[in-house]
């Protein structure tokens, strides 16, 4: 069916539609011109084109779906009794929850205050009320995690991603939450827009991270009295956080840290572990971007890297690798889940996206402490 045919057999839709099938058609014409279409049909508002794809389906759905996302379509190519048939359907928005994004981030609030005024030496069992006293902390590491998943919210809006708020994630652990997640809806346009959602939340992230540091080594360390008997949480301060110490002229993790610092800290083992290069992982994201399919080879392997390193520190640096060994078994996961295949996976980033690349990298191993917490 040519653009001729195409206009005659959707004359009697109206005005309005006739000339959204018209573009339609021109989109499929300039785009695909190998998809002979030989029957067209409108349902329910969603266009279904029957034809004979000379080309490989998935490229068919790389070429359109850019052009068809910006006029508010989803588009699929479906194989039903011997026919291909490309369906194009309109949107439907779906109203965003926003009001969980609200509840969590406020019990998050509420979860790294409790935690956070343990820091300031407060009892938040006998006196509830004093836990605002946890409030610094509670800017400091919302500011941090925040800042991460923001990085990547912009950005994937930016190239015309559909991405969700930050669902914060109240949590009892020695930071009172397991940080905060996006979710993403819909495909990856391409490697490029793979690569700079993936590369953006842990630069921000680290940004923040330094900056949360540079403040919290510069106040006056915790002159905390700690009971007899009280369990210690020793920590192993990176590279980075040492760098940031020796410049401010701040106190290291030798005494009882300012809790600001301490968000600081765990600024910089998110973003460590974040860009570990497998799975679903900022550094996942990234190593597919940068490497194509053959990233699937580097995450295959990681999750020995990691059991072997936590084995090495059980047994050789006599320390606790259960930190490695949890990340070994849980990357084992997503290598096995595999990446999602970018709608455009030929295009090549360009030397400045690598070396931007290798540079995060390099920044991510300043932040690894082989044994970050010792009791």
């Amino acid at each position: 069916m040519n653009h001729t045919e195409f206009m005659n057999h959707t004359e009697d839709n109206g005005t309005g539609k006739q000339e959204i099938e018209s573009a339609i058609f021109k989109i499929i014409e300039s785009e695909v011109p190998d998809f002979r279409i030989y029957e067209y049909a409108l349902e329910d508002g969603s266009y279904f084109f029957y034809g004979n794809p000379i080309d490989d389906p998935k490229d068919i759905i790389r070429r359109l779906w850019v052009p068809f996302s910006s006029m508010g379509y989803d588009i699929r190519m479906v194989y039903e009794l011997g026919e291909y048939v490309l369906v194009i359907s309109p949107v439907i928005e779906k109203k965003e929850r926003i009001w969980i994004n609200v509840v969590l981030a406020f019990l998050t609030v509420i979860t790294t205050m409790f935690v956070g005024s343990m820091m300031f030496g407060i009892d938040p069992f006998s006196n509830p009320a004093a836990i605002l006293k946890g409030l610094p902390f509670t800017l400091a590491i919302m500011f941090v995690l925040g800042s991460h998943e923001m990085g990547h919210y912009i950005v994937a809006r930016m190239h015309g991603m559909k991405t969700s708020w930050p669902y914060f994630i109240p949590f009892p652990t020695i930071v009172g939450t397991m940080g905060a997640v996006i979710k993403h809806k819909g495909p990856i346009p391409n490697r490029k827009a793979l690569f700079d959602v993936g590369v953006a939340g842990p630069i921000v992230g680290l940004i923040a991270s330094i900056i949360v540091t540079v403040i919290g080594l510069s106040l006056t360390p915790m002159n905390t009295v700690i009971p007899d008997g009280s369990m210690l949480l020793k920590l192993s301060s990176p590279v980075l956080f040492d760098i940031i110490g020796y410049l401010v002229g701040g106190i290291g993790t030798e005494t009882v840290m300012h809790p600001v610092a301490f968000a600081g800290w765990v600024g910089m083992l998110v973003t460590a572990l974040n860009l570990i290069p497998a799975g679903q992982l900022d550094g996942g994201h990234m190593l597919r971007a940068m490497l194509g399919p053959r990233s699937a080879y580097v995450s295959a392997v990681v999750p020995f890297v990691l059991l072997s390193l936590s084995l090495f520190i059980y047994f050789v640096m006599q320390q606790n690798g259960g930190m490695w060994l949890f990340w070994g078994l849980i990357i084992t996961l997503f290598a096995a889940a595999g990446h999602p295949e970018p709608l455009e996976d030929s295009d090549y980033l360009g030397s400045s996206r690598i070396t931007l690349g290798l540079l995060v990298f390099g920044a991510g191993l300043l932040c690894v402490t082989l044994v970050p917490i010792q009791v």
